[in-house]
C-alpha cells in the first residue's frame, strides 16, 4: 500500500473556531490513538477530497506542526445538504499493533449461475478486519466465479492473508438465485379489449367520437 502524505496544521478547538476554520476552506481533524494525546488539527477540504470520495482505504503519512504521524482517515461527518466534509477523525497506527478497520470488497469474475440464466446479488461492500498497519490493503478481492444458482458465500467462507475478518461469520457477502420471470399472460387472454366484442365496441364509440369533434 502507498502511504500518502496530508499536511496539516494545528488549530484551536471550540465551535466558533470551527467555524472559522470551515469558513477559510479548511476541515476540522482530530487524531486519537490508543495511550496517545488527541491533536486537534485542521486540512485543506480539497485535500480531504480525495481521501474521502473513494472506495479505497489509505494509509497516511500526516505531516503536522513538524512532525510526521501514521495514521488512517477513520471518519467523515457531511453537511446534510451541500455533502461537504465538516469534520474528519484519524487514526494513529502503531508498529506491530493490529487495530480495526473496514475495507472495501472488489468482486471480480462471473459466477456459474449467471452463466446459467441466474442472478447475482451483493450483500454487503465491506468487511470488517483486524490487521497490522505493515498489512493493511486498498481493498480485499472476492471471485464469485464458482458460485452456482442457489449458493450463497458468507463471511466464515473467505479467508485472506494477514487478515483477521472480525465481521460476524454468517453475515452473507454474495448470493446467486434463479432469476425472477414476470408473470405473463397465457396465450388469448387480454386480447378480448382489441378482438372481442368489447374490443370491437371500444373502437365503435371512440370512431363516433372523433366523428363527433
Amino acid at each position: 500500500m502507498d502511504i500518502i502524505t496530508l499536511k496539516a496544521s494545528p488549530r484551536a478547538t471550540g465551535k466558533t473556531a470551527a467555524k472559522e476554520v470551515r469558513n477559510n476552506k479548511q476541515v476540522p481533524c482530530v487524531l486519537y490513538g490508543h495511550d496517545s494525546e488527541t491533536l486537534h488539527f485542521q486540512v485543506e477540504e480539497l485535500a480531504l477530497r480525495r481521501l474521502v470520495y473513494t472506495s479505497e482505504v489509505h494509509r497516511l503519512s500526516l505531516d503536522l506542526d513538524g512532525k510526521s504521524y501514521d495514521c488512517i482517515l477513520k471518519d467523515v461527518s457531511f453537511h446534510p445538504v451541500m455533502d461537504m466534509p465538516l469534520h474528519a477523525d484519524f487514526q494513529l497506527l502503531r508498529a506491530g499493533e493490529k487495530f480495526q478497520l473496514s475495507v472495501p470488497i472488489q468482486f471480480v469474475g462471473k459466477a456459474v449461475g449467471q452463466i446459467e440464466g441466474g442472478e447475482i446479488h451483493f450483500l454487503t461492500h465491506e468487511i470488517e478486519i483486524l490487521v497490522l498497519p505493515k498489512d493493511i490493503p486498498d481493498h480485499l478481492e472476492v471471485d464469485v466465479t464458482p458460485l452456482q444458482i442457489g449458493d450463497t458465500l458468507h463471511m466464515e467462507d473467505l479467508s485472506f492473508p494477514d487478515v483477521e475478518i472480525v465481521s460476524p461469520p454468517q453475515q452473507s457477502v454474495v448470493s446467486v438465485t434463479t432469476k425472477k420471470v414476470a408473470d405473463l399472460p397465457e396465450e388469448g387472454e387480454g386480447e378480448e379489449g382489441l378482438e372481442g366484442e368489447e374490443g370491437e365496441e371500444g373502437l365503435e364509440e371512440a370512431t363516433e367520437g372523433e366523428a363527433e369533434e
